[in-house]
């Protein structure tokens, strides 16, 4: 009740007003069925643009820290997610992992639409990273299609660090849906999951025009932190007057 309340009346109707969105492509999510709507992650905002041009309610894997935040300004926030029908999920770890993929199977069980970032964070310079095989493994086993999303101008309206988007064009734009059937019954074969993760996120990639990166945004993320760091520790401190 919550979700379509935000949507119609609370949030969409102020983000169309702010934004004005350029929608391309929306023919191309089904109007009923199971479906999984892949997307890059670029901004804070992505939770809540492209929920708010869908015609139909999708849920998203959200991680686990937006629900578990301290204080009031935390469980306001929990609050909110909860509401909105996403489902939190915890990162650290390959048992995670599992456990997310059950939570979107669930989703996809009742027919819904499912919605997923496989590059598993926000990207931190605005580049396209690899994507994680979780995506994979769903569209298999549920043998559900895979609709490919590209959201554009949402990492200059609200780059990381940035508490309220500034005004941006943005465009949200959805690609034909991928057919993996002919690979059914092969979700545990790791070559046939890295290929079809590959395939998904080319199909972002031609839609988003960004930069790709052949490597996972939490580890360019960590190495560059690190480096960071380190350059700090090494940096020639000012002598005391």
């Amino acid at each position: 009740m919550f979700y379509y309340l935000l949507k119609y009346v609370l949030l969409g109707p102020l983000l169309r007003l702010v934004f004005r969105p350029r929608i391309e492509g929306l023919a191309h999510v089904p109007s009923s069925g199971a479906a999984i709507v892949a997307g890059n992650h670029l901004s804070f905002s992505d939770h809540f643009l492209m929920p708010a041009v869908l015609k139909r309610r999708i849920t998203f894997l959200a991680k686990a820290e937006y629900f578990t935040g301290p204080g009031l300004k935390g469980r306001l926030t929990a609050f909110f997610f909860h509401s909105a029908g996403q489902i939190p999920v915890d990162r650290s770890g390959k048992e995670a992992g599992q456990a997310a993929i059950r939570e979107g199977l669930g989703v996809l069980s009742k027919g819904e639409l499912l919605g997923i970032y496989p590059e598993g964070t926000r990207s931190h310079d605005g580049r396209l990273y690899k994507g994680k095989v979780g995506v994979a493994v769903m569209a298999l086993k549920a043998g559900v299609p895979v609709v490919p999303c590209a959201m554009i101008g949402t990492f200059e309206a609200q780059p990381p660090g940035r508490k309220i988007p500034r005004i941006h064009p943005v465009v949200i734009r959805f690609g034909e849906p991928l057919d993996f059937s002919r690979y059914q019954g092969m979700e545990k074969e790791k070559a046939v999951l890295r290929a079809v993760t590959d395939e998904i996120m080319y199909a972002v990639l031609s839609l988003s025009e960004q930069e790709y990166v052949d490597r996972y945004a939490a580890d360019v993320k960590a190495a560059e932190e690190k480096h960071k760091a380190e350059e700090k520790r090494r940096a020639p401190r000012m002598p005391l007057r």
